[in-house]
Order: C-alpha cells, then structure tokens, then sequence
C-alpha cells in the first residue's frame, strides 16, 4: 500500500469537510421548499372556474362519466393544494380537472385553497 503523505491535521480536514457536505446535503433532501402563502381574496378573481362544478352541493358532472362533484367550501387547504397539483401533474386523471389545473401557477392553487378552505 502505497502512503500517501498527508498528516494527521490534513486527514482530520478532509474529514470535516465530507462530513459538512454530507450534513449540508441531508438537510437540503430533508427541508421543503418555501410554501407560497394563499390569499383568499386574489382568488375572488379566479374562482369562477370552479365554481360551476364545485360550487353546487350535490352537483354532478357527466364528462367523462358521472362523476359525484365535491362540494369543496370548507375544505382543508393542504387537501385542495394537493389534489390540485396532483391533477396538474396527471397523478389525478379526470380531464376537465387536469386542462383546469395546467393552467394555474403555484401562487393560483394556493389562492384558491385558502378561499375555498375559509368558505362556508
């Protein structure tokens, strides 16, 4: 085995660097990225395209079948965020939803969320 001729200090450098980095990158895998706050009153303007649907208790839809529409006024917001995002993505397959759900920017689904999470 050849030795390579570091000394003792340069060896507990180079430790504490890997073990920096390695710290450095669990925390980066582990901490979320910053959560766009919603305002319910931006989405006074962008409500309109879910209302229709999602406005009417009991409400059903016959495209692409009947489907039982949710009511979603007083919906938890983490809830609606997901979903949407979901559909966005096309983890969630129903058509109408996922043409509505492209459409949105992050700070559209959070706005939403919190206007339908605080709606009676």
């Amino acid at each position: 085995m050849k030795r390579i001729g570091l000394t003792v200090r340069a060896m507990r450098t180079i430790s504490a660097i890997g073990a920096t980095t390695g710290l450095l990158a669990a925390v980066a895998v582990a901490t979320p990225a910053m959560a766009v706050e919603g305002n319910a009153e931006a989405a006074a303007s962008k409500k309109s395209m879910c209302i229709g649907c999602h406005g009417i208790p009991g409400y059903k839809a016959s495209f692409p079948e009947v489907y039982n529409v949710p009511y979603i006024a007083g919906q938890n917001a983490k809830y609606i965020e997901a979903a949407l995002n979901a559909y966005k993505k096309g983890d969630r397959k129903h058509p109408t939803m996922r043409g509505i759900a492209e459409t949105l920017t992050e700070q559209d689904i959070a706005d939403l969320a919190a206007y339908y999470a605080q709606a009676k």
